[in-house]
This record gives C-alpha cells, structure tokens and sequence, in this order.
C-alpha cells in the first residue's frame, strides 16, 4: 500500500477524547468476552477472569498502540505494531505454549481471539459513530484492530510450534536413552520404570524385539507406522523395534501383516528388564534367517527356538555333524544328500516307512533300500538310543552345510 493511501488517523481526524471513551468501555468488553467465552471455552473465560487486571492494563497499552497522535501515527501505519519493551509477542508466545502443554488445540486458541477481536471491534465501531467520526478514521480504526489480533494470533501459534517441536525432540531424546537402558545389561525393573517416567511410555508387563535384515526407506516406512506403544531402535548397527506383548488384542497377527516380506524377525516375549535375551535370540534367528534355516518372513523366533538352539554355534553344529555322520563321508555328494533326507526322516517318523515314503515323496521300496543301505554303513550303532538322539540332533533342524563364516565387525 502507497503512503498516500494509508488510514490516516492524525490528531487532525481523531479527537482527543476517543482514547477516553474506548478505555471506558474496557470493563463491558471483558465482561462481554469472558460471557462468549463460558459457552465454548470456559477454562479461557475463567483465565480471563482471572487476570482482569493485567488484561486491563493491555488494553489500556493497545488502545494507545491503536490510536497514536501526530507523527508516531503517520510513522507506524497504523497496523498494530508491538512498541519496544512490553513485550506481547513472548507474552502471547508463552500463551501458545502453554496450550501445547496442556495438550488443546492451536485453532481453539484463535478462534477464542477472533471472538475477542469481533466483541472488541463492535465497540470501537460504537465509539467512532457517537463521536462522528469519518469513514477513513472508522476504515484505519478497523484495519489497527485486526491486524494487531493477526499479530498477537501469529505470536501465539508461534509459540505452540516452538513448544511442539521441543517437546518432540525432547520426548525423542528421552526415548532413545530408554531403548538403549533396555538393550544393556543395567535394565533393572526400577532403572527401567524411571526411565520410562521420564520418556512418557507405559512399561508393559512383556516386550519383544524386532529386527529388520532390510534396512531400506521401505523398511524404515513400516517401522514408522508402528503405534506410539512401540519404540523404535535408531543404532547404526540395529534396525527394529520394541513392541509390548504380542499376546495381547491381535498385536501378533497385525505385526506379522505389517513385516510381511521385510525379511524381519521377533524375539520372544520377555519382562522389559530382559529385553537382551529376546535380542540375543533375535539376532540368532536373523542369521538362521539370512542362511535360509529359518525361510519364513517374518520370522517369529518363539516358533523355532529348537533350530535356534540346535544352530545358535554352526561351529558346534558342523563338528557334531562331522563326527555323528562320519559313515556316511565315502558315499559319494548326491548319494550322501539322499540317505541324509532318509535317515532324518525315519528319525523324526520313529522308523515308520510308509510316514517317510510319504514325506520324502517315494516309493516305500526306494525307503527299504536306503535303510539298508543306512544299517549296513551304521552297523549296530544305528540301533542306540543316544546315536539316534545324536543323528537326531544332527540332522532334523537342516541339511548339514559349510559352516558360516561370522561376518567381520
């Protein structure tokens, strides 16, 4: 807008006793305001009531703001500009944070303004009619009054955006320490309610942890629309998460959606102070997972904590092989890989050959063959109870295969 078309409110075109007869409509205005209030907001009417006096002594400061003679008028422009060292902008910034803090929304706070603003400009527009005044000083009187509520309005969802922010930050700052107190060995119950205190999060009387193999934006999704019950582990060397009791409400199979071709495992459900042993078997499974012992996705390790305990160590497994399968080394690759199957399965079925035809997908004469051959290479060792308990070891968790080299840390 040009100089020349600004609201001109000079002490040519504003009398004197319009300051005088504004504040004396203060006391109506508040009354006004806090009865609009009560229906909607009361808890902003009783504020209001509340600090009558320092609201007074604001509106007393805005009404000059909004009046101001002589050259201090043509100066500003008239458009509510806060004047040095009373300081409406931190005040009504400290009001959006507090309703930040007291968990309302923003939007309540301004409409709340906009129904002050409404109550207050009716009665200016009273004033300047019974005062006679033109229809520019009556134009820039409106222009003041609206653009200082834009002002104070600005400030106030400023603050709540400033308190927002930081108290995100903090919340996630707090979150992150309690995943790592959970991880270590020094998660004692009371350490972890402390903790859990300060982070905001309801311990709940059992917790899982969730690994992801895939560490792509995918993945990072799926983690991030995990509910706020959830805490999500950010370590350079982890991806995953916390979840609360899997037996609880369908979380089990909602998790099981969500993971579904994520390559993810879930350790088993432990009390919070325990959460390494879930991690510990966790990883196990991953591993297992990665090798394709454990081909499901996700993996839920609880289901499987037979092959996790049989492959926690392939070195141990590999050597356990290669001393119970020693009869079987002259036989030659493809002949080895079949009597293993066989033999594993006549294991698991305790010898009946129609269950391991079945299984193996040939002809009962095929599986005759092959036993004989398996007691003629075993001899009588293959008829101990703690030879078979030691194939059996050996054999039902997988195929025996090179032992897996640990990758470098």
């Amino acid at each position: 807008m040009d100089s020349t078309d600004a609201p001109d409110l000079t002490s040519d075109l504003v009398p004197d006793g319009l300051i005088t007869a504004l504040l004396a409509r203060v006391p109506a205005v508040l009354e006004e305001v806090s009865a609009a209030l009560l229906s909607e907001w009361p808890d902003y009417a009783r504020f209001l009531d509340a600090n009558r006096a320092e609201v007074a002594v604001a509106a007393d400061h805005a009404l000059h703001q909004l009046v101001a003679a002589g050259s201090g008028a043509q100066d500003s422009g008239l458009v509510g500009a806060f004047p040095p060292g009373f300081g409406e902008e931190e005040l009504f910034e400290e009001i959006g944070r507090a309703q930040w803090r007291e968990g309302r929304d923003v939007s309540t706070l301004l409409s709340a303004f906009q129904l002050g603003a409404r109550v207050f400009w009716r009665h200016v527009a009273e004033v300047a009619v019974a005062l006679n005044l033109g229809p520019r000083v009556l134009a820039g009187l409106a222009e003041g009054v609206f653009a200082f509520v834009d002002r104070l309005s600005s400030s106030a969802a400023h603050g709540f955006v400033l308190e927002q922010s930081e108290a995100v930050v903090a919340r996630e700052r707090l979150r992150e320490e309690l995943v790592e107190l959970l991880l270590s060995d020094r998660a004692t119950e009371g350490a972890v309610q402390a903790a859990a205190a300060r982070a905001g999060w309801a311990v709940p009387d059992g917790v899982a942890v969730v690994l992801l193999q895939d560490d792509s934006v995918m993945g990072r999704g799926v983690l991030s629309r995990f509910d706020p019950a959830s805490l999500l582990i950010n370590r350079a060397d982890l991806g995953g998460a916390i979840v609360p009791d899997l037996t609880q409400g369908g979380r089990r199979q909602r998790l099981a959606d969500s993971l579904r071709g994520m390559q993810a495992v879930v350790g088993p459900t432990v009390p919070p102070q325990l959460l390494p042993a879930s991690l510990h078997i966790a990883e196990i499974a991953s591993r297992l997972q990665r090798t394709g012992v454990l081909p499901a996705d996700p993996v839920f390790a609880e289901e499987h904590l037979d092959a996790i305990i049989v492959h926690r160590d392939s070195r141990l497994l590999e050597a356990l092989r290669h001393q119970v399968l020693r009869p079987l080394e002259a036989s030659a690759p493809a002949s080895r890989e079949r009597l293993c199957e066989t033999l594993a399965s006549w294991l698991r079925h305790l010898g009946d050959r129609q269950a391991v035809a079945a299984e193996l997908h040939v002809h009962p004469q095929t599986v005759r063959y092959r036993l004989a051959r398996l007691h003629e290479l075993f001899g009588p060792q293959l008829d101990d109870p703690q030879t078979r308990a030691r194939l059996l070891l050996a054999l039902a968790w997988g195929a025996p295969r090179p032992p897996e080299v640990d990758p470098p840390r």
